[in-house]
């Protein structure tokens, strides 16, 4: 059991509670650890399995150009957060502007092209934009589409043609988190050579799990991550499980980038036991933060991922150093009551950090036990 070390704390305790010290040649001297009390309550108890992760951001993406000039005239700074109808980056001076759709530019558009879903995907972000008064997406490149794509050029200083030519625009998920650039200003631009690589800015966890513990781990469930300051703790959800084992490595987030498209890719206590090893096979989980704000701008940070192991909710719960071990097996609490204290038998359950479940003869929330003092 995952607690088992503290419930060999708890058993300590209880027997010395009840067993004098001893000093050759001299008599048995009284107990003296100081003792106090202690409520029985009704609570939700918790253990869970801690395996390490590492907090980075989903996805992972490339843009390659398409544009034809001399150079490349401005490039943004990794970090940089790029969203639709931003410039992505320039070339001989015109700026190249991100949209947001699955299907890469492969082609100009304009009045009497063959219909196709790109033409569907400039409709939607025209309008997304604020230029589609009166535009229906649709995949056929309509008069619509040309005096949309003219208010939008002349807003962004462009030639205004009615046209798309082939490298105006670049087409990503959604927004985008620059994390490498690979030309250099000045730099000679080359169709189909990659510009710079991103991710989303949607934090994620990743985290390997023992495969003997992959059992516990199933996409949607709920699990909190503590993050690097150690204390702070935030709930999130896994959202995938590895279908296919790999040798243990220490979890790490998606932080470079690979494609145009992704590129593969209440209650008291809680007792927890960690759930990493070297040496072990592993099954991935990736986990996304409830909160996605409280991962700040940390990337590439080490946390934990806490997962439940074992739960018992609305139990009597007592003090596991209340816990005083029987000499014929078994567990007994010393109970006060009418200024006496009597020895009662209690079945034990869920052992979680600090308190056990616990059930006997006439206890209910409230009584008073007997514990050591602090």
């Amino acid at each position: 059991m995952v607690a088992a070390p503290v419930v060999a704390a708890g058993i300590t305790a209880g027997v010395l509670l009840g067993t004098p010290a001893l000093r050759p040649g001299h008599p048995a001297a009284a107990p003296t650890v100081a003792v106090g009390y202690a409520a029985v309550v009704r609570a939700d108890l918790t253990n869970t399995v801690q395996v390490s992760g590492s907090l980075g951001y989903a996805g992972s993406y490339t843009i390659v150009n398409q544009a034809q000039g001399t150079a490349y005239t401005a490039l943004p700074a990794a970090g940089a957060i790029i969203r639709r109808g931003q410039q992505l980056y320039a070339v001989d001076g015109s700026p190249v502007t991100l949209f947001y759709g699955a299907t890469p530019e492969w082609r100009p558009l304009s009045v009497g092209v063959a219909p196709g879903r790109d033409v569907a995907q400039l409709d939607r972000n025209l309008i997304a934009l604020g230029y589609g008064a009166g535009l229906t997406v649709s995949d056929s490149f309509t008069d619509a589409t040309a005096y949309a794509v003219e208010l939008w050029q002349t807003a962004r200083g462009l030639p205004v043609t009615g046209t798309v030519p082939l490298g105006q625009v670049a087409y990503a998920p959604g927004a985008l988190r620059v994390t490498g650039v690979t030309p250099v200003p000045g730099s000679p631009p080359q169709a189909g050579a990659n510009v710079l690589t991103a991710t989303s800015q949607v934090p994620v966890v990743v985290a390997d799990v023992p495969v003997s513990q992959e059992y516990l781990v199933k996409a949607g469930d709920a699990v909190t991550v503590t993050l690097p300051d150690g204390v702070t703790t935030t709930p999130g959800i896994i959202t995938s499980v590895a279908s296919v084992a790999s040798a243990s490595s220490s979890g790490g987030g998606s932080s470079g980038g690979a494609a145009a498209a992704p590129s593969s890719g209440a209650g008291s206590g809680s007792g927890s036991g960690s759930g990493s090893g070297s040496g072990q096979d592993t099954v991935q989980i990736t986990v996304r933060l409830v909160n996605p704000d409280a991962a700040g701008r940390l990337d590439q940070a080490p946390v934990t991922v806490n997962i439940v192991s074992a739960q018992a909710r609305d139990v009597l719960a007592a003090p596991i150093s209340a816990l005083v071990a029987l000499a014929g097996g078994g567990y007994a609490v010393e109970v006060s009551q009418g200024g006496a204290v009597h020895l009662v038998a209690v079945r034990t359950g869920l052992f979680s950090q600090t308190l056990v479940q616990v059930s006997g003869a006439g206890l209910t929330v409230g009584t008073r036990v007997e514990v050591p003092s602090s």
